[in-house]
């Protein structure tokens, strides 16, 4: 989840209304953004980020910028388009790789997963139980099935093994069984159908977190297929980095943060030595890890709940910088 909290900076277009997003100055820091360098935000969101990473480019610097929310599109050509540095593309970050732009090689890319603060606020997109709204939750409403029609459609062990593998659902079998029941009688149309269905099959634990939290969250991520782009967007990037080029992810749950924590750890790490086995060639590593997870601060928590899942990590690719 993309979150932001309100601040009185001013965007390029100076319009007053600005987000920062999470961890802003780690995020600044860790991309370590040289003035004639080019980068790639592939979530671009709000454009918090995106603003704090222009304000430190010279003229000769470049910021790409990726989303595949048409409404996040909109308010990049809104705000961006007017500056020559800034080339915009409506598209998953897992498609970088095909963006003609991109192949200058990049000095840093930047990936802030998951869904944003605006797309959770906005009843009509479906991401939230929290506000009722059509039960849709695709980051882009032109492309895919919405989660009305996978939830009406969907094999009940298919949606039983999805609640358990994305969400972490100890109850993804009985949630799936009620689903399946609900459906027969009248087809899911709206959030708060979905959610009071999977409240009143759920037993009450002692946690705060509503029963339909891990459910929401695991329909989300298949329905945007968000792991599969994860996996793609970090092979691309590295991909299209420069030597010396760094490479930022925020997630904000632990099935994202054990995918980038993995990926980078396997291309910064020399596997396990096994004695039995023959000699391996020799280890390269691809990456250096820059830094370890790092977490929102007290300060930043008391403006903006929302950041406390978030973990940050960043890697450098190795190599000498030109």
């Amino acid at each position: 989840m993309r979150a932001t909290a309100q601040t009185g900076h001013l965007p390029v277009s100076q319009s007053p209304a600005v987000h920062l997003p999470v961890l802003y100055t780690q995020v600044l820091e860790g991309l370590r953004v040289i003035e004639n360098g080019c980068y790639l935000d592939g979530t671009f969101g709000r454009g918090g980020h995106a603003r704090g990473v222009l304000e430190q480019l010279g003229p000769q610097g470049r910021l790409l910028v990726m989303d595949k929310d048409p409404e996040a599109i909109a308010v990049a050509e809104r705000d961006f388009a007017p500056d020559a540095r800034v080339s915009i593309f409506r598209g998953s970050f897992a498609q970088l790789l095909a963006w003609e732009q991109t192949a200058q090689g990049l000095d840093g890319v930047l990936l802030d997963l998951g869904v944003s603060s605006p797309q959770l606020d906005v009843a009509e997109r479906g991401f939230s139980f929290g506000k009722d709204g059509p039960l849709d939750m695709r980051m882009d409403p032109d492309s895919g099935i919405s989660a009305a029609q996978w939830i009406n459609s969907a094999e009940e062990n298919e949606i039983a093994d999805t609640l358990w593998t994305y969400g972490e659902e100890r109850q993804s079998r009985r949630i799936a069984r009620a689903i399946v029941a609900r459906r027969q009688k009248q087809a899911f149309a709206r959030t708060a159908e979905l959610a009071e269905l999977i409240a009143s099959v759920m037993p009450r634990g002692k946690d705060k977190i509503h029963p339909a939290t891990r459910s929401f969250q695991a329909i989300r991520i298949h329905i945007n297929r968000e792991l599969a782009d994860l996996e793609a967007g970090l092979d691309a990037a590295v991909q299209r980095l420069k030597p010396g080029g760094r490479l930022a992810v925020i997630s904000f749950h632990s099935l994202e943060d054990r995918i980038v924590k993995q990926y980078m750890n396997r291309l910064a790490k020399a596997p396990p030595s096994n004695r039995r086995l023959p000699e391996q060639q020799a280890f390269v590593p691809t990456l250096q890890l820059v830094t370890g997870a790092v977490k929102a601060n007290e300060d930043e928590l008391a403006v903006n709940p929302r950041a406390r899942s978030a973990v940050l990590r960043v890697a450098e690719k190795c190599g000498e910088a030109g």
